[in-house]
């Protein structure tokens, strides 16, 4: 069935807003949609999936697209990868002609710079990272939607009774191969309405976002904090791994993002959760805990990198100057948060990054200034917690290898009293969520 002719007067309309690039993608799309209730589902579904293919592959449309590329070509160009030439109404002869051109056109030939799809600047930090090769392999899976993951939730449901009643909706759902509660689903179904859903059997998450959550080692009884809490996707998987026992702490500077955690947390059946709004990360609220925590998660605010196939905009509106900035952020953050943990008790640095400066460089540099800390190899923290995954010191997950959004994470354990005695406190600096795949999805 093809949609009507007027959907690419509004998809062009939206595109046009969101290649300002002045707000995230799914904020503009959502405030569209809203101040346009009459779209139906199948509409909005195809002008989303517009948008989210020309901002994916925005490099070579607008070549595509021809002198001046024109809105109406880029929204052409978006509808005709999304849904296909056949589903679209209403075009002329010469855009009916236009789009048969660019079908027969081979990509594979494209320059491998073009054909990555990234900024210049990202696309070389890339290849200095990973080598040329790899990074056209990673860029071909950032430029491909990502598949939606769903974690269930122990306290309510196990994850063979959950794949079946699902297979009911009909949905089908896989196991993913990491995380032992973690589901993959292919298409992108409404799950809002189903009972598992509301009965918070499950939750929406990215399988690396999972791990992230088990890494900690959240046991029973122990206090715990999720220093960067956000809308709470891996507070509540750390909730259900303490076995709704102890006192675990969600702080986040945004009360808005601490709103939406509570919902989740009604239906998740957790009451051992805490939602805490904190100015900073030397807050009196964060230093009353001052040694008191058996283990502090710091899911640092990060460039978003790593979830480039949920959200591709990122690319675009992001600038080499801002990393810059975001790693003093993350460093900040990391020392603020590290004087929580208790002696013998665990840190947990992580970003959704796949840029070293916000990885391995804030590692090295918190090891370097807090000799009372030991970084605790990866590959011993998977064998503790059973996760089949091949990694060295750090984790680094990647979409092209393990089919993840791309996730870093670092274990940290403090060693002793004496050392690295509490340094003064510097300016505050904000701290935030980190482009979270599991509150994005």
């Amino acid at each position: 069935m093809r949609l009507p002719p007027a959907i690419l007067g509004n998809a062009e309309e939206v595109l046009r807003e969101i290649l300002r690039f002045t707000a995230p993608a799914d904020v503009t799309l959502s405030r569209y949609f809203k101040d346009h209730p009459r779209l139906g589902g199948r509409e909005r579904g195809a002008i989303a999936e517009c948008v989210y293919a020309v901002l994916r592959n925005k490099t070579f449309f607008t070549d595509f697209a021809g002198a001046g590329a024109t809105m109406r070509r880029l929204t052409l160009l978006g509808m005709a990868e999304a849904i296909g030439v056949d589903s679209l109404g209403g075009l002329s002869d010469d855009e009916t002609a236009f789009l048969a051109r660019i079908k027969d056109i081979d990509r594979s030939l494209l320059p491998p710079k073009k054909l990555a799809n990234l900024p210049d600047w990202l696309y070389d930090k890339f290849v200095a990272q990973y080598g040329e090769e790899e990074t056209q392999q990673l860029a071909a899976v950032l430029n491909t939607p990502a598949p939606l993951d769903l974690r269930v939730n122990s306290l309510k449901a196990d994850r063979d009774k959950v794949i079946a009643e699902l297979a009911t909706a009909p949905i089908v759902a896989e196991p993913t191969p990491y995380s032992a509660l973690g589901l993959r689903i292919q298409k992108k179904p409404a799950l809002q309405n189903l009972p598992l859903f509301k009965e918070g059997a499950i939750e929406v998450q990215d399988e690396g976002s999972q791990v992230l959550a088990q890494l900690l080692g959240a046991r029973r009884g122990e206090m715990v904090v999720d220093f960067c809490a956000g809308a709470g996707g891996k507070t509540l998987a750390i909730g259900a791994l303490m076995r709704n026992t102890g006192r675990l702490y969600a702080f986040d500077v945004s009360e808005k993002r601490l709103t939406k955690l509570k919902p989740r947390m009604a239906r998740s059946g957790l009451s051992n959760v805490h939602p805490v709004v904190i100015a900073h990360e030397r807050d009196a609220k964060v230093k009353r805990l001052a040694g008191k925590i058996d283990r502090v998660l710091v899911d640092a605010p990060c460039s978003g990198m790593g979830t480039l196939r949920r959200n591709p905009d990122v690319k675009w509106r992001q600038q080499p100057e801002g990393i810059a900035e975001m790693t003093q952020k993350q460093a900040s953050i990391l020392d603020g948060a590290a004087r929580l943990v208790k002696f013998g008790g665990r840190l947990v640095y992580a970003t959704c990054s796949l840029l070293n400066e916000e990885n391995d460089g804030i590692v090295e540099q918190f090891l370097a200034t807090h000799p009372d800390f030991d970084l605790v190899p990866m590959h011993k923290v998977l064998a503790e917690q059973r996760i089949a995954l091949e990694m060295g010191d750090t984790l680094k997950m990647l979409p092209h290898k393990h089919g993840t959004d791309g996730f870093f994470a670092a274990v940290f354990e403090r060693k002793s009293a004496q050392a690295g005695t509490a340094k003064a406190d510097e300016p505050a600096v904000e701290s935030g969520d980190a482009a979270d795949a599991d509150a994005a999805a």
